[in-house]
């Protein structure tokens, strides 16, 4: 299955031709259009299968250009917070992507908070932070992601 016969916007199918994405892969064909219907999802496939893009794909496309936070992207590591927010930055440059996560100094991302963002991608011990110093509100959130939920737990 191509990304064709999904149903995502011009912009967000130009974005998808950008990063040169053709083919889907099977976790991005069996979830994104459970996740275009507004369903629940939890995935299960290896590393380097597209997971990202299973979910960050209808995430994107259901976000609006509204200055309100409508996504949280829960990771165990700031590697996989950088990783994340950059994908989904790229396929999304309209929107903003904001990562927050130890070991980078807490002013440059509240800085980056107060620009405004419509998605945060962060590790659970500084989202806790920001939420503790009601640096984050997450009122307006409409989707959350668990990614590698597993590896969180252990």
């Amino acid at each position: 299955m191509t990304f064709d016969n999904f149903a995502f916007s011009d912009n967000l199918q130009a974005a998808i031709q950008k990063a040169g994405f053709v083919e889907a892969t099977p976790i991005q064909e069996h979830a994104i259009p459970v996740l275009l219907q507004g369903h629940n999802v939890i995935g299960l496939a290896q590393t380097g299968t597209g997971k990202t893009a299973a979910y960050g794909l209808p995430l994107i496309e259901k976000l609006q250009l509204q200055n309100k936070i409508q996504a949280l992207v829960v990771v165990p590591t700031r590697e996989l917070a950088t990783q994340v927010a950059q994908q989904l930055q790229d396929l999304a440059p309209e929107y903003r992507v904001v990562a927050v996560f130890g070991g980078q100094p807490f002013p440059v991302q509240l800085t980056a908070l107060r620009r405004g963002a419509q998605v945060i991608v962060g590790t659970p011990g500084r989202i806790l932070d920001h939420l503790r110093r009601q640096t984050v509100r997450l009122n307006d959130v409409r989707y959350c992601v668990l990614d590698e939920a597993d590896e969180m737990l252990d």
